[in-house]
């Protein structure tokens, strides 16, 4: 039974820092593309950041390079997702995916998904 469980959301000021964490079984990990999507209220999912199989290349949405970092440890099964110098605009539900060795950024291509948890940036 495949399972994503993401962990980390909640409540923070602009400017602060979150760590989300995803945690995989299921399935054979370290041959999966995972990323991480986000879905503000309104608006269409869009792919926050995403790390290859290999772990060696990564994307990162124009809105968040230099503030997110994606990264992934294959012995726990767990893709974390660091944001800093959170915004407002930042504020949305995430979702961990999994895509077996893909390499695109659209939903459509991922197999597996999280239930989400929800990041909220308010004062």
């Amino acid at each position: 039974q495949v399972q994503l469980v993401e962990s980390g959301g909640g409540l923070v000021q602009p400017g602060g820092s979150l760590r989300l964490s995803c945690a995989a079984s299921g399935f054979t990990f370290s041959r999966y593309t995972l990323a991480w999507f986000r879905q503000a209220a309104g608006k269409e999912r869009e792919c926050a950041a995403r790390i290859m199989w290999s772990g060696t290349a990564t994307y990162y949405a124009d809105s968040v390079k230099g503030r997110f970092t994606i990264s992934r440890d294959n012995a726990k099964n767990t893709v974390y997702l660091q944001m800093n110098s959170l915004k407002p605009e930042d504020t949305a539900v995430y979702y961990c995916a999994a895509a077996y060795l893909r390499v695109g950024v659209t939903p459509i291509e991922y197999n597996y998904w999280g239930q989400g948890t929800q990041v909220t940036v308010s004062s």
